[in-house]
C-alpha cells in the first residue's frame, strides 16, 4: 500500500522548536573572531546640505576607537553601486560632499565596543549648508527646483513610453472616458530583527567574508562584488540559520554590507555593525510612493477597452538597485484580472530628498492595485452600474488560460469567474448587503468595499530590463529566467541532507521541503534534514536565487522536487538489479523500496541509499554517487520582445476580496466588519502555512491601509521615526479574515504550485479603500485612512478655535517639527542678581540641563557642550547660543543653534524680568523653536513633553540657585504643538 502524501498536510513545523524556546540563531547571537570590531553611524540630520567640513580629531583620540571613516575613505576603497538604469548618477553607500536625505551615512566609527563607537559619534562635527529639498514628486519634474544630482541636470532619472493594441482607437470610439488620480504614500514593513552584518577581509587572498541576514544573495551579489572591487569569487556571503523576518526590507542591507567591508579591510580586522531600530525606520528601505493617473475607455455597459497610465515613481534620494524594480514588476500585468486588450502606459522615475526605496512586501502590486481597483469603483459609480457587475463581466474569461495579457504576462492557469462566484456564495456576500442595509437604515455609515486582483510570483528576472529601450537591452545581453537550485545528498548511514539557496526569514521553507523530499523516497518528513543558510562560497546557487516575490513553493520547492526525482531515478535502478524487477516495478514507501506486484521482496531504503559509499559496485551508474543538483528555470520566462512584451512572473495567482466596513461618526475610526479572501495559489502544499502566509499579508496591508506612512515635511524632515508616530497594528486591530481557496494547479512548475504570500499586500489596502469610499459617498480617497482624514469627510474641515491664543511672532519654518511655549517662574532675587547670572558661564553651567561646559565669548555671545535625551534618543550637541534686545535689567531674547549626531535645532525666546513686592523675580518665557534629524521623528506628544521637562529643569535650577521656586501652577500655562 502505498504511502499517502505528506504535502497537502499541515505538519508541524520544524522551525518552531527552537524559534518559541529562544534558541534561535540569529546574525547578533552568532559568536564572532576575536579582536572584532563594532560599527557606529552618523547620519545626516538634513534632507539636503553640503557638508563643508567634517572634523573628527576628537573622536580619532579616543581610548578604544580605531577608525572614524568618512566618504573619501569610501569612495578610495570601492566602486559607486551600479545603478539599473542608464543615467549619470554615482551611488555611493555614504554621502559624499553633498546629504540627500536624513538619515544618510556621513561617517562611520568603529572601536572595540558598540558603546565606545557611538560616543564616538558625539565628538564627531559636522558643518552643512542647507539647500532646498525637493519632497513631492511632482515638484521634482519642475527643473527650476532644487536638482539633486547636478550630472543628471533634472530629477528625472528614466522615461518610457509604452503602447499595447490600438488605445489611441479604443479611447477616440469609447462611450465614456472615466480617470482618477492617485497618490500612493510610502510605507514599509517592521521586521522584529533589524539589519546585522560581520564583514571581514582577507588581505592575502583580497577576498571578503560576510555574514548578514541578507534576503539574497541574488543579482545583488555581483553589485556588492563590484562595488568592492572583487571578482565574485572572492565575495563570500552567508546568511545566519534563523532571520526576524524580511519581507521584502532585508534586500535593503547591501549598501552598508560594502561599508563594513570597507571598514574591516582598513581596520585589519572583522568588523560587526547591528542596525538600531531608529536607523532602521528612518534609513533602511520603504515602498515607493507613486502618483498615478489612469483613464479607461469605457463603453455604456461597463466593458473597459482600453488603459491609459500615467505613472510618476519617487524612488527617493538614490536609484539603488534593484529599482525600478517595483514600478515594473507589475509591468506585464497592468491588466490586471481583467480583459483588457489595449493599454498605453507612460512611466517616469524621478528623485526626492527622501530615503532611497526598494523592495517591500508585494512590491509595485499594491501601487498598480489601488489605481486599477479605485478606477473600477468610479466606472460603477459614473455609469450607475453595480461594482459587482462591473467586475464580473471584465474578468477574463473561463478557458481562456492560458492566457497573454496585452503587456506580455503569460497567465498559466485559473477560472476567475469560477472563483469569484465561489466567494461570493461560499462568503456569504448576500448576507453582508442585508447587513449593510440594515446599518444604513439605522443611520450608520457602513461600505462594501470589493477587489479583483492577479498575484504575480516567481520573477522573471528580465522584467527589470524592460526600463531600456530595445536598442540599449541588444547592447547589454538578454536577461531573463529564474533559476533554481536545490541539492540533496545521501550519506553513509543512508540519511537525507537536502541544501537550498532560499535564505528562509521565517515562513517555514525547511517543513515544506522536508515533506516535498518525503514524498519523494517514501520517507517521513522527520527523516529529512534540510539546511536552508546560504553560503556562496559552498553551496549551488545562482543571480536568481533568494528570497523575494514568492518564489520559494515554486521555484525552490520544484527544483528540490526534481534533484529528489533524479536520485530516485538512481535508486529505483539499482534496486530493480537487486530485487531482480524491471525499475518501473520500483516504488518507494514506508522506508522501503520494494517491487510494486510482490512488497515483500524489499529493500531498506537507508541501507541501498548507503551502497554508494560502502559498495560503489552495486550502483550500475556510470556516477556512482548519490548527490544531485538540479537547476531549473523555466521557458516561459523569455527577455523583453522588440515590442516590450514582457511575462514578468512565471505564475499568476487570483484573488477576489470583499469587505464591509463601518465608520465610527465622531471619531472617523474604520472598524473592519467583516473581510472575505479567496486565493487560487495552484497547488497547496502546507495548509496551515498558507494561512499563516494569507493571514501575515492581511495584517501587513491593513497597517498600509489605516495606519502607516512615512511622512516627510516640506523640509523633509522625517516625522515617522519612531512607532509613537509611525503606527502598526497589533493583533487588536487585525481581525481574522474568512480564508477561502479554489485550487487551479501551474502547468509551468513542476509541483503546480504557486506563490501566495505577497497577495493581500497587494489586494487589501484598495479593498479596505473601496469599502471606506462606498461608505462615504465620495469619489477620491487616499491612504492611509486614518480617524483624522476620514473626520473631515464627515465633519468637514475643523475650524480652528475661536479664542485660540496666537502663536508667537516668531514661527519655525515650514515643515520643521516646531515646540512653542510659554510660562514663568518666581525666584528669591531680585531682578539685578537674576540677570548676572544669566550672563554668567559658570552659572549657565550648573543650571542648563546635561550641560558639560559653558565658553563665554563675549557678554553676548556662549558655546556649550550637553547631552540631551528623549525618549529612546540620547545624544550630545553643540550649542551657540546668542543675546540680543538687551535690556538690563529687564528683558533679553536668547537665540540658539544646537547641532549633534542625532540631529539639530535651532529657536528664540524672549524672557522678561519682573521685581515683585518682597524682592524676589518673576521671570516670564516665551519661546518658539524647531527640531530636525533623528530628534525630529519622535512622536509629537513625547518630544513636547521632553522640552517642557528640559525648560522647566532650566528654571527650577534657577530658582533652587537663587533660593527661590516655581511660582505653584506655572506650568499650567503651556501651550505646545508640533508642525
Amino acid at each position: 500500500m502505498k504511502s499517502a502524501s505528506w504535502c497537502g498536510q499541515s505538519v508541524e513545523r520544524v522551525e518552531d522548536a527552537a524559534l518559541l524556546t529562544g534558541r534561535g540563531r540569529f546574525v547578533d547571537d552568532l559568536g564572532v573572531r576575536p579582536g572584532t570590531l563594532h560599527a557606529a553611524i552618523l547620519r545626516s540630520p538634513h534632507a539636503h546640505a553640503t557638508i563643508t567640513a567634517i572634523r573628527t580629531d576628537a573622536a580619532r583620540q579616543m581610548p578604544g576607537v580605531v577608525a572614524i571613516l568618512t566618504g573619501p575613505d569610501i569612495t578610495a576603497n570601492s566602486a559607486s553601486l551600479p545603478v539599473g538604469v542608464r543615467a549619470p548618477i554615482e551611488c555611493w553607500p555614504i554621502a559624499v560632499d553633498r546629504v540627500r536625505y536624513v538619515g544618510e551615512p556621513v561617517a562611520i566609527a568603529v572601536a572595540e565596543s558598540r558603546y565606545l563607537a557611538e560616543d564616538a559619534l558625539d565628538l564627531i562635527e559636522v558643518d552643512y549648508e542647507t539647500l532646498p529639498p525637493v519632497i513631492d514628486p511632482l515638484a521634482a519634474l519642475d527643473n527650476a527646483g532644487p536638482i539633486l544630482h547636478a550630472a543628471l541636470g533634472s530629477n528625472l532619472v528614466n522615461e518610457r513610453h509604452f503602447r499595447y493594441g490600438d488605445p489611441e482607437q479604443a479611447f477616440a470610439q469609447a462611450a465614456r472616458k472615466i480617470s482618477v488620480t492617485i497618490r500612493y504614500p510610502r510605507n514599509s514593513c517592521t521586521p522584529i530583527e533589524t539589519y546585522g552584518i560581520v564583514a571581514e577581509y582577507d588581505p592575502g587572498e583580497d577576498a571578503y567574508d560576510v555574514l548578514t541576514n541578507f534576503m539574497g544573495p541574488f543579482s545583488l551579489h555581483s553589485v556588492m562584488a563590484r562595488a568592492l572591487k572583487v571578482p565574485g569569487n572572492r565575495f563570500r556571503l552567508r546568511t545566519p540559520p534563523d532571520s526576524g523576518g524580511s519581507f521584502g526590507v532585508k534586500q535593503g542591507v547591501f549598501p552598508y554590507v560594502v561599508l563594513m567591508g570597507v571598514a574591516a579591510r582598513l581596520c585589519g580586522r572583522p568588523v560587526k555593525w547591528i542596525e538600531d531600530r531608529l536607523e532602521h525606520l528612518a534609513a533602511s528601505v520603504s515602498a515607493t510612493n507613486r502618483v498615478t493617473t489612469l483613464e479607461a475607455a469605457v463603453d455604456a455597459g461597463g466593458r473597459i477597452k482600453a488603459l491609459s497610465y500615467d505613472q510618476i515613481e519617487d524612488v527617493g534620494a538614490h536609484i539603488r538597485a534593484p529599482e525600478p524594480a517595483t514600478l515594473y514588476r507589475m509591468h506585464g500585468n497592468l491588466t490586471g484580472a481583467y480583459d483588457i486588450r489595449h493599454v498605453a502606459v507612460r512611466n517616469r522615475v524621478v528623485v526626492t530628498n527622501k530615503t532611497p526605496t526598494g523592495l517591500n512586501r508585494g512590491f509595485g502590486g499594491p501601487q498598480v492595485y489601488f489605481a486599477l481597483e479605485r478606477l473600477v469603483q468610479q466606472i460603477a459609480i459614473e455609469l450607475g452600474l453595480d461594482p459587482l457587475d462591473v467586475i464580473r463581466k471584465n474578468l477574463i474569461p473561463s478557458g481562456a488560460f492560458p492566457y497573454r495579457t496585452a503587456s506580455g504576462a503569460l497567465l498559466d492557469s485559473g477560472d476567475y469567474v469560477k472563483a469569484f462566484d465561489l466567494a461570493l456564495a461560499d462568503g456569504g456576500f448576500d448576507e453582508l448587503r442585508k447587513r449593510q442595509a440594515q446599518a444604513r437604515a439605522e443611520g450608520r455609515l457602513y461600505g462594501i468595499g470589493l477587489t479583483a486582483a492577479v498575484e504575480p510570483s516567481v520573477s522573471n528576472m528580465g522584467y527589470i530590463t524592460t526600463v531600456l529601450t530595445p536598442e540599449e537591452r541588444r547592447k547589454a545581453g538578454p536577461k531573463n529566467g529564474a533559476q533554481a537550485t536545490a541539492t540533496i545528498s545521501l550519506d553513509p548511514l543512508g540519511s537525507v541532507s537536502v541544501h537550498v539557496a532560499s535564505a528562509p526569514a521565517g515562513q517555514g521553507h525547511r517543513t515544506v521541503l522536508a515533506q516535498i523530499v518525503a514524498d519523494a523516497f517514501g520517507l517521513k518528513p522527520s527523516d529529512i534534514r534540510v539546511v536552508a543558510e546560504l553560503d556562496t562560497a559552498r553551496d549551488a546557487w545562482s543571480i536568481a536565487s533568494g528570497n523575494y516575490s514568492s518564489r520559494f513553493a515554486a521555484a525552490v520547492g520544484g527544483a528540490a522536487h526534481l534533484a529528489a526525482g533524479k536520485i530516485k531515478a538512481k535508486l529505483a535502478r539499482t534496486a530493480a538489479a537487486q530485487l531482480n524487477v524491471p525499475a518501473s516495478e520500483i516504488e518507494f514507501a514506508h522506508g522501503r523500496i520494494r517491487a510494486r506486484g510482490n512488497p515483500d521482496n524489499a529493500i531498506s531504503f537507508s541501507r541501498l541509499a548507503a551502497a554508494s559509499h560502502w559498495s560503489p559496485g552495486l550502483v550500475p551508474e556510470e556516477n556512482q554517487a548519490l548527490r544531485e543538483t538540479a537547476f531549473w528555470t523555466p521557458p516561459e520566462l523569455t527577455p523583453p520582445n522588440e515590442q516590450d512584451e514582457i511575462n514578468s512572473s512565471l505564475c499568476h495567482g487570483f484573488i477576489f476580496d470583499f469587505c464591509g466596513v463601518e465608520i465610527d461618526r465622531i471619531t472617523g475610526a474604520v472598524r473592519i466588519d467583516k473581510y472575505v479572501t479567496m486565493h487560487d495559489c495552484g497547488r497547496i502544499l502546507h495548509p496551515g502555512m498558507v494561512e499563516g502566509q494569507v493571514t501575515g499579508g492581511f495584517a501587513h496591508a491593513v497597517g498600509a491601509a489605516l495606519y502607516e506612512e512615512f511622512a516627510y515635511g516640506p523640509d523633509g524632515a522625517f516625522l515617522t521615526g519612531t512607532f509613537a508616530d509611525y503606527l502598526v497594528p497589533t493583533a487588536t486591530e487585525v481581525p481574522s479574515p474568512v480564508i477561502l481557496h479554489f485550487e487551479t494547479p501551474s502547468p509551468f512548475t513542476p509541483l503546480g504550485t504557486k506563490g501566495v504570500g505577497e497577495g493581500n499586500c497587494m489586494s487589501t489596502p484598495v479593498c479596505l479603500a473601496n469599502a471606506v469610499a462606498d461608505a462615504l459617498g465620495i469619489d477620491a480617497v487616499d491612504l492611509p485612512l486614518t480617524p483624522a482624514k476620514i473626520a473631515a469627510f464627515v465633519h468637514g474641515e475643523e475650524k480652528p478655535q475661536r479664542h485660540a491664543k496666537p502663536a508667537p511672532a516668531t514661527s519655525a519654518k515650514a515643515g520643521g517639527r516646531a515646540l512653542r511655549g510659554q510660562g514663568e517662574a518666581r525666584v528669591a532675587a531680585s531682578p539685578e542678581a537674576v540677570w548676572e547670572m544669566l550672563l554668567d558661564a559658570n552659572t549657565l553651567a550648573s543650571i542648563i540641563p546635561g550641560a558639560h561646559g559653558v565658553q563665554k565669548l563675549s557678554d553676548t555671545h556662549f558655546k556649550a557642550d550637553v547631552t540631551l535625551g528623549v525618549g529612546p534618543v540620547t545624544g550630545r550637541y553643540k550649542a551657540d547660543i546668542q543675546l540680543s534686545d538687551l535690556v538690563r535689567p529687564k528683558s533679553v531674547t536668547l537665540a540658539g543653534v544646537v547641532t549633534g549626531a542625532l540631529g539639530d535645532g535651532r529657536g528664540t525666546g524672549r524672557i522678561t524680568l519682573t521685581p515683585t513686592d518682597n524682592g524676589g523675580t518673576t521671570l516670564a518665557y516665551d519661546y518658539d523653536a524647531e527640531i530636525g534629524g533623528k530628534v525630529a521623528s519622535i512622536g509629537g506628544r513625547l518630544l513636547d513633553g521632553a522640552a517642557k521637562m528640559v525648560i522647566r529643569q532650566f528654571f527650577t535650577a534657577l530658582a533652587r540657585k537663587t533660593g527661590g521656586a516655581p511660582k505653584r501652577g506655572f506650568f499650567a500655562r503651556w501651550f505646545g504643538g508640533g508642525a
